[in-house]
């Protein structure tokens, strides 16, 4: 497989001028193929927002392509020492995709219906897609995938996640734009026990105070807000795969004087589960005592 596939493959289509390939830029989501990149010298620039970088590779970690994705194009590439390569992104607001359309309001066609399947089969009822605003693309970099938004305390959207529609293809395309965010701030109360979760689809499901953590790690946003507003009571709800994160991060808050509970599912996270499945855990757990949390951490080593 060539460079040039493996860029149509996460760009979509491209036109070409000489030695550059122009592509739609997943920095700024214009219409207008204004990414350029130079498959000679490995040099990409986009010309509406200004986001550029020395070589290809950079732009790939930007864009946080699958490991498997991103070693296909090591091997094309062979080893590139990276640090000599400077990459700068211009200051661009974080905005949803211009093909967005809102699924709370019908339309008459494939992409549609099919979009709606998907998350009833997902569990997901008609009062969470209003609720989370979520809607979907059918043109565009986005294209075939139900965009789920985020916001912050004051409203604004601080980020969102594309999740194909479809069977085959990358299952998420998240925009380039850093993760420590809290995800749907505008819906916690942080007087109450919050649950931090690896996925926005799993923070839906478990409906009561859920905050997706976009992975297994600690946003550091998300570390000073729990601090400033004293949040007393946590549960960590992690794939039993994640254990020595979800350990860590149980150690990480115990230390701020934090009741933890840790739940860990078996080969199903939350949003596979359903509500009172996933409640169901929860309601069972306990909080850990110092032996067995010292116990659980040695078994990890």
């Amino acid at each position: 497989m060539t460079i040039l596939t493996l860029l149509q493959e996460i760009l979509g289509n491209y036109t070409q001028q000489k030695d550059e390939y122009l592509f739609a830029c997943p920095f700024c989501h214009t219409h207008k193929k204004k990414l350029s990149i130079n498959i000679l010298s490995n040099k990409w620039k986009c010309w509406i927002c200004g986001s550029k970088g020395g070589h290809i590779i950079w732009l790939l970690k930007k864009l946080n392509i699958s490991k498997d994705l991103l070693n296909k194009f090591r091997n094309e590439f062979g080893d590139v020492d990276l640090h000599k390569f400077k990459t700068t992104t211009a200051e661009v607001a974080l905005r949803l995709p211009p093909e967005y359309k809102p699924l709370w309001k019908v339309e008459k066609n494939y992409s549609y219906y099919h979009a709606i399947s998907y998350l009833k089969h997902r569990g997901i009822t008609s009062n969470d897609i209003l609720r989370y605003r979520m809607g979907f693309c059918t043109e565009g970099p986005y294209a075939n995938r139900i965009i789920l938004p985020s916001y912050d305390r004051d409203n604004q959207l601080n980020y969102f996640t594309a999740r194909l529609f479809y069977e085959e293809g990358m299952k998420y395309k998240n925009p380039p734009v850093s993760k420590n965010v809290i995800c749907f701030e505008n819906m916690v109360d942080w007087s109450e026990q919050i649950i931090l979760c690896e996925g926005m689809f799993d923070a839906i499901t478990l409906r009561r105070n859920a905050i997706p953590l976009l992975g297994k790690t600690l946003p550091a946003s998300l570390e000073q807000k729990i601090l400033e507003e004293k949040v007393s009571n946590i549960i960590i709800f992690l794939d039993e795969d994640a254990r020595p994160d979800a350990l860590k991060l149980e150690q990480r808050l115990r230390q701020y004087e934090i009741d933890v509970r840790v739940v860990l599912t078996r080969g199903k996270d939350a949003s596979e589960m359903g509500f009172e499945t996933a409640w169901e855990e929860i309601s069972n757990s306990r909080s850990t005592t110092f032996k067995e949390f010292i116990g659980q951490r040695l078994s990890t080593v």
